[in-house]
């Protein structure tokens, strides 16, 4: 982060993490939201002293209204803004790391947080009806199977279909198929496996893909085995999005993995630690906490870093950023900002009609078209009949989205995300 900052950024680390500092410090409010996800979240919470004082009063979970006061937290991000990363990575908050994850029997020694690096990497890009998509690249698998779908809806008329018709969700639920499917295969660390990247965004590729697309037709996922793109070479998350007045544009999500991690926070720093091994495949073929399937290529092993769906994208019209979008949501992340270029692009949708439009995932396995609610009953009748197993699903997704036109920005919110804001400065 520290590096980050100082090489595009023009404020200190310092001046960056002083308003965290303060909210940590003098707490936030616990919304009606937080609330109910704490009670949900109780049993794993309460399990863990460290945890527990932040989190619990009285053994009862922080209510609606009650301040949520993060003191420990404070003094890491403070001990952070004057030290810069190495406090956390060979430091005080480091060690204190170290420690509680010994405490629970957890193999993570003082050399390994000192030995990791941040590395940074050149994005997917690719186009779609002449716009530039510029989006995550792996160990996320987001950016290339967005990409890929993309390739593959380039070839029908999307918005001649009409938002949400049979039609429109039959070309996007069988290009999410095929893409999920090769994800499956092929993607993993780029450090310890072959991602073949510009075999899957490629166009040609694409172009073979949907040769095994029916017009009217539920392809049954029994049927759909990964692809080659080999010829053609050449999981609860929190994003947001921001542009400032000279039009740069940040587009970033970042994760624990479930709600709270492993519900276990680092006595006396106030972090909560993730459960990111669930991102790996323990075993291939044997779905993660999302129901997504793996492989070989993102097995376990020592300094990989695990596959994920994230997908922070900024969509570039004239070589000049025209939207900026991202998602949590585990394995549906992908579609939903698959969703919301589509919304913008082919519907012309503004954030706000765009966010608050029902969507739609399949991830190939388990073969069922997920739904939310708002989309039609003659258009579920209609997809049953191409024969999808259709299931109406909680929400999907939480996009937090800027378009930038000629008159101005326009950001919105997420409705699914009742804490969520936006906001102009």
């Amino acid at each position: 982060m520290e590096y980050a900052l100082k090489k595009w950024g023009t404020l200190s680390l310092s001046e960056i993490i002083k308003p965290s500092i303060e909210l940590a410090q003098k707490g936030i409010p616990v919304s009606s939201s937080l609330a109910k996800l704490l009670k949900v979240e109780q049993e794993n919470l309460a399990q863990w002293d460290s945890t527990k004082a932040i989190f619990l009063k009285n053994n009862i979970p922080l209510q609606e209204g009650d301040l949520l006061i993060q003191k420990d937290l404070a003094n890491s991000l403070k001990l952070i803004a004057e030290n810069g990363s190495q406090v956390f990575y060979n430091g005080e908050i480091g060690q204190k790391i170290v420690a509680e994850i010994q405490r629970h029997n957890g193999i993570i020694t003082a050399e390994d947080l000192r030995n990791y690096k941040v590395i940074e990497r050149a994005p997917i890009v690719g186009e779609y009806r002449g716009y530039k998509i510029i989006t995550m690249p792996p160990p996320s698998s987001g950016g290339i199977h967005i990409v890929e779908m993309l390739n593959m809806l380039e070839h029908y008329p999307m918005g001649s279909y009409g938002v949400n018709s049979a039609q429109s969700i039959h070309y996007m639920a069988e290009a999410m198929k095929l893409a999920y499917a090769d994800r499956s295969e092929y993607l993993g660390d780029p450090d310890f496996t072959n991602v073949p990247v510009s075999g899957l965004i490629s166009k040609k590729y694409a172009n073979e893909l949907v040769k095994t697309i029916s017009p009217n037709l539920a392809r049954p996922s029994n049927t759909i085995k990964p692809n080659n793109p080999i010829p053609y070479e050449s999981n609860q998350t929190t994003h947001y999005s921001t542009v400032d007045q000279y039009g740069n544009a940040v587009a970033v999500t970042y994760t624990l993995n479930f709600n709270f991690g492993s519900g276990i926070v680092a006595a006396g720093t106030g972090i909560l630690l993730n459960n990111e091994m669930d991102d790996f495949s323990s075993k291939p073929g044997v779905p993660n906490g999302f129901g997504l399937i793996g492989g070989s290529a993102n097995a376990i092993q020592g300094k990989k870093r695990p596959l994920s769906s994230m997908s922070p994208t900024i969509v570039l019209k004239n070589n000049q950023p025209w939207l900026i979008t991202g998602s949590p949501g585990g394995s549906r992340i992908i579609t939903t900002v698959l969703q919301t270029i589509i919304n913008s692009i082919d519907y012309n949708m503004n954030p706000a009609e765009s966010a608050s439009t029902s969507r739609i995932h399949h991830q190939w396995l388990p073969d069922e078209l997920d739904i939310e609610k708002g989309i039609s009953a003659d258009t579920i009748r209609l997809l049953k009949q191409q024969g999808y197993n259709i299931k109406q699903k909680a929400t999907m997704g939480r996009t937090q989205t800027i378009q930038i036109l000629p008159d101005g920005f326009y950001g919105y919110s997420d409705p699914r995300s009742p804490d969520g804001a936006t906001k102009g400065y």
